[in-house]
């Protein structure tokens, strides 16, 4: 079953499905998450075919060749929904634990009698690619 075997006629579908998938880019590292109505049509020849709708409208299937919407790329991993929804929560978890260490860290350096100065902490990095693919890392075994 293929979208390239859609004549341009919208006809009513034979079925309907609704399917989420979570993206990841490979080149930027980017996340996002997208919902598809997957419309399953027959054409006159009696062959079927799918059409993907995304927020309304008619788009290419995302299994094809999945586009980054921020880099624009081609090399992007997909994954069941909520993956990316549940990296980012983690992270800005870990985030606001470390914020609030370093901010500790600030504390004791300003109550210290002696006034040695420490470095400064390091300024936040947002989320790598690495981080976002570690829950999937299979362990040998």
């Amino acid at each position: 079953m293929s979208e390239i075997a859609d004549t341009g006629h919208r006809t009513a579908a034979a079925k309907v499905v609704e399917e989420s998938y979570a993206f990841a880019c490979m080149r930027c590292g980017h996340g996002w998450e997208q919902t598809y109505e997957i419309e399953h049509h027959v054409d006159a020849k009696g062959q079927e075919f799918v059409m993907y709708l995304a927020d309304g409208h008619h788009v290419p299937s995302p299994l094809t060749r999945p586009t980054c919407l921020n880099c624009g790329g081609h090399v992007v991993r997909i994954m069941r929904a909520g993956q990316v929804s549940s990296v980012r929560s983690a992270l800005e978890s870990m985030h606001r634990r470390q914020a609030a260490e370093r901010v500790a860290r600030a504390g004791e350096a300003a109550a210290s009698a002696d006034g040695d100065a420490r470095a400064e902490p390091k300024p936040h990095h947002p989320w790598h690619l690495s981080d976002l693919l570690h829950p999937f890392h299979r362990k040998a075994g």
